[in-house]
């Protein structure tokens, strides 16, 4: 009988020919035991194991299905419960010895290293080890035990000989969840179980997200042209909140991911050789890298941080970007897309954009942002020897022409100061709605006019209803006595009447409440 030796799978048993007489095994090189018999009608999955009964090596072999009845995937699967089962003298002869699919599968294991102890030595043996940002650790951490939190005691081992049920997950994710969260959930999966297998080799080989239909995703095309940009900067100037407006102005600048902008420190800021270190950005601190400052760039951080010290005078003295959030720094970056169309990726993007539209090269824009150089020529590249000429040269550049494009010309924002931040000609931005100002602003624009037409229809319904006065008194007659033989003439006048008491406008006395 001839014997071959190959990894099995469904291509392969495809194209094994039928024996022209008798027949020939073809044993699969991964899982020792586990081999097709491949006759004149037909071809079958077979296992075959020893184990030992009573001082004896007793040898077993088990029908485990026909191709065609049943995928190579399936058969593998049921192929390591049934070697599981004849090593530990479990399968009995009765279930040796029937026709296709009437072996008993073991049951489900219900020991081994369980999705939540491999995510917990994940956790702490990779992504804590190789100081992964915290981005990316809460990333995972959400996969695990909120997407996935249903499986967290479930052994690995059944997920690993029982694919069907990630494939069935990925699907319905898919569904509830969106194409992207799926795909990210599933990904995240597939780590955590490679990394166990390496401790735990009794864990199948094959990963059980191979079984996944992977969801196309597709790259938002967000960025802004620079004919775009005159419209953003006029969003943004309106911006009544300046740690936020000098926010977003410098993603733009520096085409940075938002989340390593939002935990810059102040000491982080090298004002002699104008650069900005960021210690962890995605990929963690093996990734730090410095960031080249332009003058636009230098501005609005000063700005940022005059602005700091005005709203967060403690959170100031360490953040940039100061806020009152419990870390003392801004967490949330987002707007509302009326007040501001573009943040976030969407200025990394433009960015990006802008920089091929102005002519720079591919290496400097992959030196900029902080990607990996392709090639193994780019790689020679000393990233360092680079960052305070050429690079801070291509960074002055791509500013400026981003600054002119805006079409903002004066001592305005950006170009202005940060002493005159919230000046009422230079800097013309909405209030706070919980200032003293605004409430003002507020009062006289709406409450005044409201208050005053009320108290001017009130005095009229107050003069309406008051009875007419009566006609003044007519004086009274003077009476003289007239004394003859000495005696003197009396004349009477009519007694003043009382003072009348001040007139009150009511309307004034409203508005002076």
């Amino acid at each position: 009988m001839t014997v071959q030796r190959v990894y099995l799978n469904d291509k392969n048993v495809f194209q094994f020919p039928l024996a022209a007489e008798g027949r020939y095994i073809v044993r699969d090189d991964d899982l020792r035991g586990f081999f097709l018999i491949v006759g004149r009608r037909r071809k079958s999955f077979t296992v075959q194991s020893e184990h030992w009964s009573n001082g004896k090596r007793v040898c077993k072999t088990v029908l485990v299905g026909h191709a065609g009845d049943i995928t190579t995937r399936e058969a593998r699967t049921q192929a390591k419960l049934i070697l599981a089962q004849i090593a530990n003298g479990e399968l009995q002869n009765s279930q040796s010895k029937g026709a296709a699919g009437t072996t008993t599968p073991a049951s489900l294991p219900t020991h081994g290293v369980t999705l939540r102890q491999a995510w917990a030595r994940y956790l702490t043996a990779h992504l804590e080890r190789k100081e992964r940002s915290p981005a990316t650790i809460k990333g995972y951490a959400d996969h695990v035990e909120r997407v996935l939190s249903d499986w967290l005691d479930l052994p690995l081992q059944v997920l690993g000989e029982n694919p069907v049920m990630v494939a069935e997950r990925h699907d319905r994710m898919s569904k509830d969840n969106g194409p992207s969260a799926a795909n990210g959930a599933m990904r995240t999966l597939r780590a955590i179980y490679n990394h166990a297998r390496k401790s735990h080799r009794e864990l199948p080989p094959e990963n059980p997200t191979l079984a996944v239909d992977w969801n196309r995703e597709r790259r938002r095309n967000t960025a802004m042209g620079v004919e775009d940009l005159p419209t953003w900067f006029a969003q943004a100037r309106l911006m009544r909140h300046p740690i936020r407006r000098e926010f977003h102005l410098f993603t733009l600048l520096s085409g940075s991911r938002p989340g390593a902008l939002l935990q810059a420190r102040v000491e982080h800021i090298n004002w002699k050789d104008r650069i900005l270190h960021i210690p962890r950005p995605k990929g963690g601190a093996d990734r730090a890298f410095d960031i080249p400052l332009s003058r636009p760039m230098i501005r609005c951080l000063i700005r940022a941080m005059r602005a700091s010290r005005i709203l967060f005078p403690d959170q100031a003295q360490e953040w940039v970007f100061a806020g009152d959030s419990q870390d003392g720094h801004m967490v949330e970056h987002k707007e509302a897309r009326t007040v501001l169309s573009k943040w976030g990726n969407d200025l990394r993007q433009t960015y990006r954009t802008i920089g091929q539209a102005s002519g720079l090269s591919d290496v400097d824009m992959h030196l900029l942002m902080n990607h990996s150089l392709p090639g193994v020529n780019a790689g020679y590249i000393t990233r360092a020897k680079l960052l305070r000429g050429h690079l801070r040269a291509t960074q002055e550049s791509l500013s400026k022409m981003m600054i002119d494009a805006s079409g903002i010309e004066g001592a305005v924002w950006p170009f202005l100061a940060a002493r005159k931040l919230g000046d009422p000609v230079r800097d013309p931005t909405p209030p706070d709605p919980r200032s003293k100002r605004a409430r003002e602003e507020r009062f006289w624009a709406f409450d005044a006019p409201r208050l005053l037409k009320a108290a001017m229809r009130k005095a009229e319904l107050a003069a309406a209803s008051q009875p007419p006065e009566p006609p003044p008194p007519t004086a009274a007659p003077q009476v003289s006595r007239s004394q003859t033989n000495g005696e003197t003439e009396q004349q009477h006048q009519p007694r003043p009447a009382p003072p009348a008491p001040p007139h009150r406008d009511p309307v004034r006395s409203l508005l002076t409440m």
